[in-house]
């Protein structure tokens, strides 16, 4: 187990900014999650202070890491699989099952803005289907239920739903997810189904899922589960109630209501602005690296 002052969940740009000031402020640091992850990764930036036309987003987080770990601070690329609160101190696991215990958290994982796009999603919203089987899994005891997805957040979801659903189905096309959360999954008895969705049927509530091939699933239920956990599953595992809209509360200093718990970035709401992601992860980074040297 890895002890540290400062765990930074998240490798955007609030993140690895948090990850620069806490580094410099010389408490230990580890910067934890994918940049691939990021809504920056794969995308352009402008408008932004100090770049001139476009600049690739891929580079700036390339960078940004660079400038962190030339500070001292670690980087695991990783996804984060659960999070715990134990008194003072707060446990992380990885999707490798590698645990972190630390004296502080920032969360800065963005938000999700990823749906699966296809036919009946939206009419079945709330009638069967669900963007998280944490969540809603009581709802589903005894019955037949479908998960989809490529990444981490699926292979652990369809884990925790084969304790309450008699049968579970985990639909993907391109298992991107680490071998030890896939094997997890496999030896709970999950069914593995290479295949993408095509449409998602029923009446008054979910029915089927129809596949590409034209193969259908019989199921109560759909979990659409595309990327890590989120932001609002992490920070009600450390005791921090999320708002409606899933963004978290914070302070002037990005600090929550659960002492030692700091967020920053697009998880505290709009404008989901690199500018703004850049600001709150300096200010995150500062704050929790004050309060570990107790300035």
């Amino acid at each position: 187990m890895t002890e540290i002052d400062v765990a930074i969940i998240g490798a955007g740009p609030a993140g690895i900014q948090a990850a620069i000031h806490a580094a410099r402020k010389k408490v230990s640091v580890i910067l934890i999650g994918k940049t691939v992850n990021s809504a920056l990764f794969g995308a352009h930036i402008e408008n932004y202070f100090g770049v001139l036309g476009k600049k690739n987003g891929d580079e700036l987080l390339k960078d940004g890491i660079a400038q962190a770990e030339s500070f001292g601070c670690k980087t695991l690329d990783e996804n984060v699989i659960s999070t715990s609160r134990s008194g003072d101190l707060f446990q992380i696991v990885t999707e490798n099952d590698i645990s972190i215990t630390a004296r502080a958290i920032i969360i800065a994982t963005g938000i999700s803005r990823v749906k699966l796009g296809v036919p009946g999603e939206k009419e079945f919203f709330g009638k069967g289907v669900s963007y998280c089987a944490a969540c809603d899994c009581n709802f589903y005891r005894g019955k037949t239920v479908v998960i989809v997805g490529d990444e981490t957040e699926a292979a652990v979801s369809s884990e925790l739903m084969t304790k309450y659903a008699s049968e579970v189905f985990w639909v993907t096309k391109d298992t991107k997810a680490s071998k030890f959360v896939v094997d997890k999954a496999s030896v709970a008895g999950v069914k593995t189904v290479k295949a993408k969705i095509e449409s998602i049927e029923g009446s008054t509530r979910v029915e089927r899922v129809v596949l590409e091939n034209g193969e259908t699933i019989q199921t109560s239920g759909v979990f659409i589960e595309l990327g890590a956990k989120s932001a609002a599953d992490l920070a009600m595992d450390l005791d921090v109630l999320p708002e409606m809209d899933d963004t978290i509360k914070v302070d002037q200093n990005c600090a929550t209501i659960v002492k030692g718990v700091f967020a920053c970035g697009d998880v505290t709401g709009k404008p989901w602005q690199v500018a703004k992601a850049v600001g709150q992860g300096a200010v995150a980074g500062i704050a929790a690296a004050d309060m570990i040297r107790g300035a």
